[in-house]
């Protein structure tokens, strides 16, 4: 696992995610209290949480790093 980990995420940043060879795109709307984050799709504007892109796991590939790094 590379890239940051989720407790260097903040509120109104953008990064991208990728895992099992998808890349997402998003901006941290909200952070949860259960450890969750609320974020935006940057493409499509969908809002979905974090949980919900890692429910089947995380593949060799997972990373998470902020955009334009």
């Amino acid at each position: 696992m590379s890239g940051l980990s989720f407790g260097a995420l903040r509120t109104g940043k953008k990064y991208f995610l990728i895992n099992f060879g998808d890349r997402y795109e998003f901006q941290i709307e909200n952070i949860l209290t259960n450890g969750d984050f609320k974020v935006k799709d940057l493409h499509t504007l969908e809002r979905y949480t974090i949980k919900d892109l890692l429910k089947f796991g995380r593949g060799k590939d997972f990373e998470i790093r902020e955009l334009g790094e």
